[in-house]
């Protein structure tokens, strides 16, 4: 996804400045195309189907959606402690935001830049999450906790105005952070412990900032993990698993991480926030 970009915009702009140039004989290049979208390893037909593995959105009469209610509620109450500037970091569900959360436990800063092939194969392994993550977001049109009932959420009125257009079921956010754990764990495999520990927390970050339920949640860590399992069949998927560990071999911890700020993350995700 492309931020604070609109490409019609730019089409629009670019359209003034061809007529004023053409006004004035003058000649322009022709604007970028829009950035690809990314390939990932497995074609629609290859993706499991959630809609049969994963259940369905609770129903407004369910227990479950009782017991969502009163985990968002009893969640309020963590406004502006610790956990609350850590969900707030983990909105960030960018490739290089997913790295900047899994850093303590990869122990290294890893970025886009230094580790391309490690950053393709999440964003490819994440192109399949996503659709079929979106595949139950519009079939079940579930809608968010804060949407039912009124509270503080840890994201911008923007971007809660933004999420109000995005349904609950499943969180897309705990399905990417699941897959690239469950990538980074088969890259790294003697570190599965930590980064899944850490992939969890992340999933929890949604609720504890009041934009997902603990269902949807729940529903985005089994999504992701029939879409890693899915993946395990492809070729293509294991020799970009292979080229992503020699790549993380050769960094060497490159960008060493600061001890005293994973202690106190590792302590924070230790204990469930609800």
């Amino acid at each position: 996804m492309t931020h604070g970009v609109s490409w019609a915009g730019i089409a629009l702009g670019t359209l003034a400045l061809v007529q004023v140039a053409a006004a004035s004989g003058q000649t322009l290049p022709q604007p970028p195309p829009p950035p690809p979208a990314v390939v990932g390893f497995l074609s629609f037909a290859q993706l499991p189907d959630v809609i049969r593995i994963v259940p369905a959105a609770p129903a407004s009469d369910d227990s479950r959606f009782v017991a969502d209610m009163a985990v968002y509620r009893a969640t309020r109450a963590l406004q502006g402690s610790p956990r609350w500037t850590l969900a707030q970091s983990d909105d960030e569900v960018t490739t290089a935001g997913l790295f900047k959360a899994f850093r303590c436990v990869l122990g290294a800063n890893v970025t886009p830049d230094n580790a391309p092939r490690l950053t393709t194969l999440v964003r490819r392994a994440n192109a399949d999450s996503s659709r079929a993550s979106t595949v139950l977001k519009e079939f079940y049109q579930h809608k968010r906790p804060f949407q039912v009932v009124d509270g503080p959420v840890c994201v911008t009125p923007e971007t809660k105005a933004a999420l109000s257009r995005n349904p609950d079921y499943p969180s897309g956010h705990t399905t990417a952070s699941w897959e690239t754990g469950l990538v980074l764990s088969a890259v790294l495999p003697e570190r599965t412990t930590s980064i899944l520990t850490r992939a969890r927390a992340y999933g929890q970050s949604r609720v504890v900032c009041g934009v997902h339920n603990l269902s949807a949640v729940e529903a985005g860590w089994m999504t992701a993990t029939a879409v890693f399992a899915a993946q395990q069949g492809s070729d293509e998927f294991h020799q970009a698993v292979k080229a992503a560990q020699a790549e993380f071999r050769a960094l060497g911890g490159a960008g060493s991480v600061d001890p005293a700020v994973c202690a106190a993350e590792a302590a924070l995700i230790a204990k469930d926030p609800y």
